[in-house]
């Protein structure tokens, strides 16, 4: 029992406490990777997505993000809430945080604007533990279940922590470009008694910039999009293309990959991911899928739905100019 007791503890800081949980469609929905976003269309908006991965193997992970978040004219801010939900089904880990959003507006030029932000949050990570048995909770001769263990390893089921991220964001009518660095003060996200283990700081530099090739009347447009990641020894970059057509409808085809290798047997590209999105009236709604690319085997590949909602700018549309 011990022994899966420390495979447990050695998932949770490697895998789910290590790495933040990323999103495909994050062009989508910008204020996963941003803060900057916060009332960036000068209007009321919200938005949700939710991500599946793996479904097909017996470990699958769960992730929802949702946002809503207001423009306030006469202070040029934005000022939103967001929440981030994840769980893995096998391991029974879970992950919320909840954060208060704040972004400033500053008019560059005639089209670009800059957008610096702060987040500041509230997060918990537990991992429920009262399901573990120790060896010395159990009387093999009466029977009998113990609820205390003298095991060194005393472990808590729940930690709580506050954490704050900084983001800029460059904007302007069809493009835009920035960066977050999110776990600035690095809270103590340890699960093991008066021990520390730091969370590393998540680093993102992204954009999504229109193309001037094959424009028809304006209306359709390509952009190349790219997000780069880094987090402790985890990298990743995506990037790809999209293409929208008649300011309604969108696909898009990213590459995502692992540019720096930790291990040199470590793919280069891991997935492919595709994605559709269709605009009316306010409405936005984005699907992705991503096709392994990996040996990791039949994985079921990694899906997401997201749904936003503008409540002022009922021309909504993909690409449309901000101002």
């Amino acid at each position: 029992m011990k022994k899966i007791l420390t495979c447990l503890l050695i998932f949770s800081f490697k895998l789910g406490f290590a790495q933040d949980p990323i999103f495909s469609q994050f062009f989508m929905i910008p204020e996963t990777i941003n803060s900057g976003f916060t009332g960036a269309y000068e209007s009321t908006k919200a938005g949700v997505i939710h991500r599946v991965q793996w479904p097909g193997l017996d470990f699958s992970v769960n992730t929802q993000f949702a946002h809503i978040d207001n423009w306030f004219e006469e202070i040029r801010s934005g000022l939103g809430i967001s929440v981030l939900n994840h769980k893995e089904t096998q391991t029974r880990y879970n992950f919320t945080q909840i954060n208060l959003n704040y972004a400033y507006e500053v008019r560059l030029n005639d089209t670009w604007f800059f957008r610096p932000s702060i987040s500041v949050g509230v997060g918990s990570k537990n991992f429920g533990f009262q399901n573990i048995l120790l060896e010395d909770q159990i009387n093999v001769f009466s029977g009998i279940i113990s609820t205390t263990t003298i095991d060194p390893s005393i472990l808590e089921d729940n930690v709580r922590f506050f954490d704050y991220s900084a983001s800029i964001l460059f904007m302007k009518e069809r493009s835009w470009i920035g960066a977050t660095v999110r776990h600035l003060n690095k809270p103590n996200i340890s699960l093991v008694y008066n021990e520390n283990a730091a969370l590393d700081m998540f680093m993102s530099v992204h954009g999504y910039l229109e193309l001037p090739i094959l424009r028809r009347d304006y209306s359709s447009r390509f952009y190349l999009t790219a997000n780069g990641m880094k987090q402790g020894e985890y990298n990743r970059l995506d990037f790809g293309t999209q293409y929208v057509y008649d300011e309604r409808f969108s696909f898009a085809v990213l590459a995502a990959t692992n540019p720096i290798r930790v291990n040199p047997e470590s793919h280069f590209l891991t997935s492919i991911n595709t994605v559709f999105g269709m605009a009316h009236e306010g409405w936005k709604f984005g699907y992705s899928y991503s096709f392994n690319t990996t040996n990791i085997g039949k994985t079921g590949g990694v899906y997401e739905l997201s749904i936003s909602y503008d409540f002022e700018n009922n021309s909504n549309c993909f690409g449309c100019p901000k101002y």
